[in-house]
């Protein structure tokens, strides 16, 4: 049928011609143009991740993130690793009010590419709809301290997946007997509260009829509150808030459990129990974590030898079991289990298993004091590092582990590389981490100026990012160098006094500022 249409509409284009296409549509606005195009493309190649990911993006412009979510978990089905489709299945999830399962993909997506900043923006932003979905009340105003633009910036900070018309206030209740007060209050929290103080205000003939010391009308900005409240209701009524989705998750869960039961679909089955296994370690709940964990380990080690990713799982099920035993305090235990992935990683050669595994062993090294068998397993992991960020993280954790060793030369070597790979990264966190542990380093081989010269670079990070914390604690740091370098500087000038028989003293301190000057500075 396909190659009938081609035929009759002329010759077929090529997948590469298909792509620019639906690519320049995507950005003149075009997105269902633009869809079609990419949808030709995956005729030709129907397993291309960047297309189905190009199409998934569409869709969400077109408004069906049912459809996104399809494409977006058919670009992972080969690589489940593959960062542009992590990215858009946690978009599709976000669109369709699963807050929750977002986060876990924001935050795996964050993990693999870390310098990423789309990530982080999806992190914070899945957090802030979870919070607004419990109805976290706003801090109660008085009357006369409310602006009509309070309301206005409220509302256009609300993400609601579809306009709700806007009604009287006063009629909407009889309007919509389906909407009990019982769901409203439920919905609203204590904000039910200042609706219903509202609305007897509104009965208030002789208040409604005054003005603010701003010249609004008062019964206007009564009733754009009461129509603020009211959509807020329903947008948290369609996005289904996690407290209303309790039956929704019973019903989620049966279908889970009939999918464990198909032998036909058991990667579908690994792929939901992954989800759930990050799901509760991200919400604190290590011990639920690591029971799901090894549930789901015994029932894949039950697999067909032959079955795809068996062994490629199995690793990856006891990286969860080790991260969970590190939350639980069982460092001998996560230990074997980081360990077992590790074996597993070099068994089937699989380069990122094997970066994670060399991760995680280092960090229970690190956690436990062990820094010498710390550093011996993440310089092992310098070569699978592979963005600025995670080098900066690595170069710096192995700088401090040599600082805890007393192997200051190294410690400010890794220092160094981790300033120089934060700068090609362009992150100001992790540019003040990086200039602290140089700062230090110089300090304990007592080169006071260049230390001096780091941590002042350092709190101007500190200042850049408002860390206060770090602030304070740079500025005692400083205090101390400069304090050090003084008695030093006073030390060895009378040294120097005694064996110059007298010499200037102005001349003496300037020697001793031109010994002092840091050769490397150039290295910061």
């Amino acid at each position: 049928m396909a190659e009938e249409m081609a035929g009759e509409q002329g010759p077929r284009s090529t997948f590469i011609t298909y792509m620019a296409e639906g690519d320049q549509l995507y950005h003149k606005g075009e997105y269902d143009k633009a869809k079609e195009s990419f949808s030709n493309a995956l005729e030709l190649q129907p397993t291309d991740k960047r297309c189905l990911v190009a199409r998934s993006k569409c869709f969400l412009k077109l408004g069906d993130p049912e459809a996104a979510l399809k494409d977006a978990e058919t670009s992972l089905q080969d690589d489940s690793d593959f960062f542009r489709g992590l990215y858009q299945k946690a978009e599709a999830l976000y669109d369709m009010g699963d807050f929750e399962f977002a986060l876990v993909f924001y935050h795996r997506g964050n993990k693999l590419r870390p310098e990423r900043q789309d990530f982080r923006l999806g992190i914070q932003k899945a957090k802030e709809a979870i919070e607004n979905s419990v109805g976290t009340p706003e801090v109660v105003r008085d009357l006369n301290e409310l602006e009509l633009s309070f309301f206005h910036n409220k509302k256009a900070k609300q993400k609601a997946p579809a306009k709700v018309p806007k009604k009287d206030p006063k009629q909407q209740k009889k309007a919509d007997p389906s909407k009990s007060q019982k769901t409203t209050r439920q919905l609203l929290g204590k904000i039910y509260n200042d609706m219903e103080y509202l609305e007897t205000l509104l009965k208030d003939e002789g208040l409604v009829k005054g003005n603010t010391r701003s010249g609004l009308k008062l019964q206007d900005l009564i009733l754009n509150a009461i129509t603020y409240l009211d959509t807020r209701t329903e947008f948290w009524r369609q996005q289904k808030p996690i407290y209303a989705r309790e039956r929704d998750r019973r019903i989620m869960q049966q279908k889970w459990n009939k999918q464990r039961a198909k032998p036909s679909d058991p990667h579908q089955y690994a792929l939901k129990s992954m989800e759930e296994i990050d799901l509760l370690l991200s919400k604190g709940d290590a011990e639920g974590s690591y029971k799901k964990a090894r549930q789901t380990l015994k029932k894949i080690q039950r697999w067909n030898d032959d079955m795809p990713s068996k062994q490629e799982l199995i690793g990856n099920l006891h990286s969860c079991i080790g991260n969970a035993q590190m939350d639980m305090g069982e460092m001998e235990e996560a230990l074997k289990s980081h360990k077992r992935d590790l074996e597993m990683a070099k068994q089937c050669d699989l380069p990122e298993a094997k970066s994670r595994a060399l991760d995680n062993i280092g960090r229970v090294y690190a956690r436990i004091g062990n820094f010498k068998e710390a550093v011996k397993v993440w310089e092992e992991k310098i070569p699978l590092a592979t963005s600025n960020l995670e080098k900066t993280w690595l170069f710096h954790e192995i700088g401090r582990c040599y600082l805890e060793l007393e192997m200051l030369e190294d410690a400010r070597n890794y220092g160094v590389k981790s300033q120089e790979e934060a700068d090609e990264a362009g992150d100001v966190e992790w540019q003040l981490n990086a200039s602290v542990l140089v700062a230090q380093s110089h300090a304990k081989l007592k080169d006071y100026q260049s230390a001096i010269f780091n941590f002042e670079k350092a709190l101007e990070k500190a200042k850049i990012v408002n860390n206060m914390e770090a602030e304070q604690a740079i500025l005692t740091a400083l205090e101390d160098v400069k304090r050090e370098s003084k008695e030093l500087l006073n030390s060895e000038h009378s040294n120097k006094d005694d064996s110059h028989g007298g010499m200037p003293e102005n001349v003496i301190f300037g020697l001793e500022i031109r010994d002092h000057t840091p050769c490397h500075i150039s290295f910061c």
